[in-house]
């Protein structure tokens, strides 16, 4: 009995299929299907805002900070750590004193510029008294000379000792083998790499601080989604209130998974985000180009063109469908993310193929 019926079942939907086509007056007109007919070729419908149950499109981020805001907190020169004041996750103050370095070697360079200082003060008083003594005739100018030269070198020799205490962050004319390293910039700290006791060189990373708004994302996208975007659109972070925008977008393409990086900042609300977090983020489309993701099986392709059948009128008696140009964004899986739909639209999500053969006349 069951088979008899679908035997008699194929002709009939064979002779619908005909009598669509043979009605079909264009292949981009309006398609006007009897309520009777949607029934038969199974056509379901749904809200584009339902159709895929409209995920966003959600990409794996990274927070970064900005190199320009970090700094690195290193021993000026070499010794031991006596003191370490703070720890990976205080905030500290420009100014205010992080770690103390015992350093015999910063008491040799200040020992160093207090010498070439007083040695620039001497040859300068020299200086004074051969100008006196050569304008009173009493010495040669190549004498006057001489000293001038002396004490023109001394001064640049005592210059150059106190940019060197300076660069390393020790009080000029106060004698001590004691060094305080200070903050260069308000900020947290980020990491610790010296520890309390240890001998280390100069150079040696202690700390490492960084101002922590604005902040950055490293966002990793495939290839069809990055050609679609530009620097300025927004984005917003999955499960957050938090939002930004591109910034960057990269053009090297990663060998094995495909993907471009791109880089957006966040300021407001960059408080909640840490150095590192791992999260997903959403690249909001421009408003009046809205994105959409539907079923894969919802797209008609045609002569090189990409159509969607959007249900533009609906009866008791008829349906009205006409064939939507969409731009297909990405492919991934049984989904797609096209743009050329606007929320609320019903489309067509089965039946497809019987109305694509209204659209073409059987033709590819």
């Amino acid at each position: 009995m069951l088979l008899t019926l679908r035997q008699n079942r194929t002709p009939r939907l064979s002779a619908l299929l005909f009598t669509l086509l043979m009605s079909t007056a264009s292949a981009f007109e309006p398609l006007v299907l009897q309520a009777s007919q949607v029934r038969a070729l199974g056509i379901e419908t749904v809200p584009v805002d339902e159709a895929a149950g409209q995920r966003p499109s959600l990409y794996p981020a990274r927070v970064g900070v900005p190199s320009e805001q970090i700094r690195v907190i290193a021993a000026p020169v070499a010794g031991r750590l006596e003191m370490l004041a703070v720890a990976p996750g205080a905030t500290v103050r420009r100014g205010q004193v992080l770690a103390r370095l015992a350093s015999p070697q910063a008491l040799e360079l200040q020992r160093d510029a207090m010498q070439a200082a007083s040695q620039s003060a001497l040859l300068r008083q020299n200086l004074k008294r051969d100008e006196q003594l050569f304008a009173e005739g009493l010495i040669a100018e190549s004498r006057l000379q001489a000293t001038r030269a002396a004490a023109n070198q001394a001064a640049a020799q005592a210059s150059e000792r106190q940019q060197g205490l300076a660069l390393a962050g020790i009080v000029p004319g106060k004698l001590g083998a004691s060094l305080a390293l200070t903050a260069p910039i308000d900020g947290v700290v980020l990491d610790q790499d010296g520890q309390l006791g240890q001998r280390v060189e100069a150079a040696t990373p202690i700390y490492r601080i960084a101002k922590l708004k604005p902040l950055w994302l490293e966002i990793q996208v495939p290839l069809t989604v990055a050609a679609t975007l530009k620097e300025g659109m927004a984005i917003k972070l999955a499960d957050h209130d938090i939002g930004g925008q591109l910034i960057a977008i990269g053009r090297a393409v990663d060998p094995a998974s495909q993907t471009i990086l791109l880089r957006a900042e966040v300021a407001k609300g960059a408080e909640a985000l840490s150095a590192g977090q791992v999260l997903e983020v959403e690249i909001v489309s421009p408003a009046g180009k809205q994105q959409q993701r539907l079923p894969a099986a919802a797209l008609v392709r045609h002569q090189g063109k990409t159509y969607v059948f959007v249900q533009a009128a609906d009866g008791d008696k008829e349906a009205h469908f006409a064939a939507r140009p969409v731009h297909v964004v990405s492919e991934g899986g049984d989904s797609v993310l096209v743009d050329g739909l606007l929320a609320g639209e019903r489309i067509a999500i089965r039946g497809v193929s019987g109305l694509k053969a209204m659209l073409t006349g059987g033709s590819e």
